[in-house]
Formats: C-alpha cells, structure tokens, sequence
C-alpha cells in the first residue's frame, strides 16, 4: 500500500498511475473484502480508543474528479464506527460570508478536535482545483496558496492532527460509467448534476490541475496517497489500511479509572 502514497518533492504524473491496479490483492474481490471486514472492526476499535484518550486528532481529506466515489469511501470504510467521535464534513460553493474571508477561513473551523476522526468530503483544495480549471484566479493566486496550505497543515500537525489525504483515481471511462448509471438507476438519479457533464468537458485541466497541487502539497506531515479508484472494494481497502496503520502508529492507551474505584459497589 506504501507504493500509493506520495513522495514528497516528487512530480506527479497520474498517467503513470493506473487507476485499475488491484497490486496485493490477485486473489480479487472475494478476498479483499474479508480483509476489509477485519480492518474496518480494528478500525472501529481504535477509533473508540482515540475518543477515549481524548489527546489525538485525525483527519482525512478525500478528493476526486466527480463520481470518483468520496460518498461511497466514507460510507463503506467508517461502517459501524461509533459516529459520537467521527465528524463529517462536505465542501460546497463557497457562500458570500466565506468568500468574504480568506480561502482557508471556512476549513480550519471544522478541523478536528482532540479524540475526533474528522473527514472532508472535498476540502480547501478545491480551491487551488475548481478555482484554476474555471479561470477563477490566477496561476501565480495558486502557486501562493499550495504554501499556505502546506503550512496550515504542518501547523495542524504541530498541533496534534494527524492528516491522511486520499486522492481517489478514477480513469475516464470509468466515470463515464459512474455517471451513466446514476442516469439508469432510481435510487441514484438524485446525484445526477448537469454541471457534472460539463466539468467533464473538463477532464484534462483537471488532470493538470491535480497534478500540480499533488506535487507541491504531499509533504512529510501530511501526504497523499493516490488511490486507484476503478475498483471500490480495492479503494476501500487501501483507504481503511493506511487509516488503521496511522492510528496504530498513535501508540493510544485507555485513560486510567477514575481513583477508587475497586471499593466501589452496584446496588
């Protein structure tokens, strides 16, 4: 799984990523999704552990081009988590108020705080993504604001948050698939947005455009993983893996009883 994560100071090229990998798992499907079934209960079990030790703060940021699956990730990976500890939050168009402040102002309210597991679905990387592909700043806006993000999340760590960033690679064809059957299927028809068939239009500036924020943002305390994404049982598991190893790396204890607790009597 190390293979996915990248280097810092390295150039992404995501052609050279191929979106379709299943690298570790040949036995497919039926195996992989038993070892997520035991990697989502030990995950369920530190995540009780990081809310009890109330010391450590997790976060994970989840990108992809439309239909890459971040709804999906989270529904599938933090299944039968205790959600008193976990809190999710979605990224939209910007309101007025928020573009009234500066571009991280609206994210940093929703960072986790001490024993959370925080998830942004989408993040203040839609802001050097969507702002660049439609022209909403300029190149040299962009180039200022990956160092303000690099930063902020080293401020972050500095501060106890442990940062995991998940880009979920989907090739064309694959969202092309994605967005056909949320044509077909009628319990998926609420997804469908006319804008997603434009940015689609789109792809190759969106490729650009990740290419560069992956490079110049995947550091030490807060790397990328680029996470083919064609297959969800294999995106699942590599996601709850690398989750699982950083919170195992935590090395979290249950906080001590409360004193005197031996003495004490259920009537």
């Amino acid at each position: 799984m190390k293979s996915y994560r990248v280097e810092p100071g390295s150039r992404v090229k995501l052609a050279e990523w191929d979106p379709d990998d299943r690298t570790g798992f040949e036995g497919g499907k039926k195996k992989g999704t038993l070892e997520l079934s035991k990697l989502r209960a030990r995950l369920d079990e530190l995540q009780a552990l990081l809310y009890a030790e109330h010391r450590h703060k997790v976060l994970v940021v989840l990108q992809a081009m439309d239909a890459g699956g971040k709804d999906g990730t989270i529904r599938s990976v933090f299944e039968g988590v205790n959600p008193q500890g976990v809190v999710v939050t979605s990224f939209k168009v910007p309101t007025q108020l928020e573009l009234d402040h500066d571009f991280l102002w609206r994210v940093h309210r929703h960072a986790p705080a001490r024993g959370e597991l925080a998830i942004f679905n989408r993040s203040h990387y839609e802001d050097v993504l969507v702002t660049r592909v439609h022209g909403l700043v300029d190149p040299d806006v962009c180039t200022r604001r990956y160092a303000q993000i690099n930063d902020f999340e080293r401020m972050l760590a500095e501060e106890g948050t442990t940062t995991l960033k998940f880009f979920l690679h989907v090739d064309r064809e694959e969202q092309k698939a994605r967005l056909q059957e949320r044509l077909k299927d009628p319990r998926k028809r609420w997804k469908f947005r006319h804008a997603d068939v434009e940015e689609r239009k789109l792809w190759d500036d969106y490729m650009s455009a990740y290419e560069d924020a992956l490079s110049a943002t995947s550091t030490d305390w807060a790397p990328w993983h680029i996470v083919p994404a064609n297959h969800n049982w294999y995106r699942n598991l590599h996601v709850v893996s690398a989750i699982v190893a950083a919170l195992e790396s935590l090395d979290m204890r249950y906080p001590p009883p409360q004193e005197g607790w031996e003495s004490e009597v259920i009537v």
